[in-house]
């Protein structure tokens, strides 16, 4: 096989037709005459984080709160690393970006006086089943919007410093992509499958982070100079044991304590309620042999099981049929709960492009926003929207005036001959799939996964870091048959860039700020003096050098000024 290039023109390309990519091009066309080209790995319809649904909206500003409530809620979740300014302008948006969503369709619940139910104290209920083909059948009305589904967009085209479009390849037909545009926005999610996960073999697709976002932006902003911030700060979902169900549903919907095998609550004995407290404190228990441990839902009524069932329905069928299946729901059973492998993932923790207050990264004409986009953890669905916004609006400033740069020539020849250098390689030793898992077990063991309770050490992450780049130069002689093995191909590089980037992210903050997030054996103790900061890098002739910056506040209008 030998991809034939194909040259594309627009005014904004958006890579990756999730939560903010779809949002991000109904704001451009309703802010402008822009014409727009969303390219999708997948079909918007059902794609992103997203595509199986969910079943509350967890960032919105409830009666009583207000976006600085929101603002102080993630900071302190955060312990005090995150951009404010990040976080407060998108708490700023939360309830219009909302409102605009229901308009679209989505069914949000409402009480006998025609108020939004709420969850807690930052959290509504909604009928989300049908929350991705709502915003995929908004995108498909609006003319100017072309949208180009499985196409797998593998770098940027960077040219005197500025990004100018972006290299993607057709899932059906033998064609790379040469995409011109003024402008990108990446939307293209987090980064699972770095690490071993709980369910191996023929049930690894079972997690809690869509498998199918493989960091990709991330790996192409890495790859072509971009900053990155906060990688160490990763996610671990506490999540109903084997279904990796999430837990927030019955924690938050009816009240459902944490209690280990003796019925005793423990979560209040390790410090003040958190995400990653949470977490922690769960994985201790079960060191100090008080495991398994339970979401307590034992004795609810039957009406708040039936909500159960109605509700995981809604984003995760599996934990409704588990249920049923056993023939114990959650009223005459505890339910179990157990951590996932770690994932990258700037929506719920901070990981991401380092960007300013208009999502504008550090290489001009990038933009960045949702999970890709770093800086501003808690922002869940709705902050995604935001963002999408935020960025829409600012590229459809940036591109007035500016003209389409073709590409060179000469690269695009290079790009096309190494794409197709993976069909002419010879058959290797190792196939896609066995470098993969020689990755997820490398960074289990040394970088802290679920065989080692989360904790990792320098030692143990030197050899992390040898190892992923012996699997990275590997990688580039591995043989494709067809597309679908060079996206696989494409997939496992970018998840070992992700994973250099890491691993150098977790050395580099000598302290433990984030519990089982980032836990380092040699510097178990939080320190404020020296750490309350940023970890940012850049990637430079092949190795990541780490940039530490000072804290972003609120009222402080950032720009990328070194």
């Amino acid at each position: 096989m030998n991809l034939k290039t194909k040259n594309l023109e627009t005014d904004i390309l958006i890579v990756g037709g999730g939560t903010a990519g779809c949002f991000a091009a109904i704001t451009i066309a309703e802010n402008s005459d822009a014409k727009v080209i969303i390219a999708e790995k997948a079909n918007i319809k059902r794609s992103g984080c997203l595509a199986a649904g969910v079943n509350a909206l967890n960032a919105y500003i409830v009666k009583g709160q207000t976006p600085e409530t929101y603002l102080t809620y993630a900071k302190n979740d955060a312990e005090g690393v995150v951009r404010e300014d990040l976080v407060y302008t998108i708490a700023q948006k939360l309830n219009q970006v909302t409102k605009k969503v229901e308009d679209l369709g989505l069914v949000i619940l409402k009480d006998e006086a025609g108020e939004y139910v709420s969850r807690g104290n930052r959290n509504i209920k909604i009928n989300g089943e049908n929350i991705k083909p709502i915003l995929a059948d908004a995108v498909s009305k609006i003319p100017n919007v072309t949208v180009i589904n499985r196409m797998n967009i593998i770098d940027y085209i960077l040219q005197d410093g500025k990004i100018i479009g972006a290299y993607g390849f057709s899932l059906d037909t033998a064609v790379l992509y040469v995409i011109s545009a003024k402008a990108v926005i990446c939307t293209t999610g987090g980064a699972a499958g770095l690490y071993k996960p709980n369910n191996p073999g023929f049930s690894k697709h079972k997690m809690w982070y869509s498998p199918f976002n493989t960091g990709a932006g991330y790996a192409m902003g890495i790859r072509a100079g971009a900053e990155m911030t906060t990688f160490e700060m990763r996610f671990i979902a506490l999540r109903c044991k084997d279904t990796i169900a999430p837990t927030g549903t019955i924690a938050q919907g009816i009240g459902a304590q944490q209690t280990n095998s003796k019925g005793e609550e423990y979560e209040k004995n390790y410090g003040i309620p958190k995400t990653s407290i949470r977490m922690y404190s769960t994985v201790m228990e079960n060191q100090k042999g008080k495991g398994p441990c339970y979401l307590q839902t034992l004795g609810i009524s039957q009406e708040q099981e039936q909500d159960l069932y109605k509700a995981y329905l809604n984003m995760s069928p599996a934990q409704t049929l588990s249920w049923l299946e056993n023939g114990k729901g959650p009223a005459n059973e505890n339910v179990e709960i157990e951590g996932t492998e770690p994932y990258i993932v700037g929506g719920h923790t901070a990981s991401g492009y380092w960007i300013d207050t208009n999502r504008a990264t550090t290489i001009q004409g990038l933009y960045a926003a949702g999970d890709v986009a770093g800086g501003s953890p808690q922002k869940y669905v709705t902050g995604c929207f935001a963002e999408g916004e935020i960025a829409a609006v600012a590229a459809v400033a940036y591109i007035q005036g500016i003209v389409i740069t073709p590409p060179d020539l000469q690269e695009v020849e290079r790009k096309a001959e190494a794409v197709n250098a993976f069909f002419r390689n010879e058959q290797g030793l190792y196939t896609v799939e066995e470098i993969e898992e020689a990755m997820q077990k490398v960074m289990d063991q040394y970088a802290g996964g679920i065989s080692s309770g989360y904790v990792f050490n320098l030692s143990k992450l030197q050899v992390a870091k040898r190892q992923i780049k012996d699997l990275l130069q590997l990688s580039y002689k591995l043989k494709a048959h067809d597309l679908h093995e060079l996206m696989l191909i494409y997939e496992v590089i970018d998840r070992l860039y992700v994973c250099d980037t890491l691993i150098q992210h977790l050395g580099a903050r000598k302290e433990t700020r984030w519990h089982t997030f980032q836990e380092n054996a040699d510097y178990p103790e939080r320190d404020d003096v020296n750490w309350l900061k940023y970890v940012n890098s850049r990637f430079s002739k092949g190795e990541v050098k780490i940039i530490l910056r000072d804290l972003v506040k609120k009222d402080d209008i950032y720009e990328h000024k070194d």
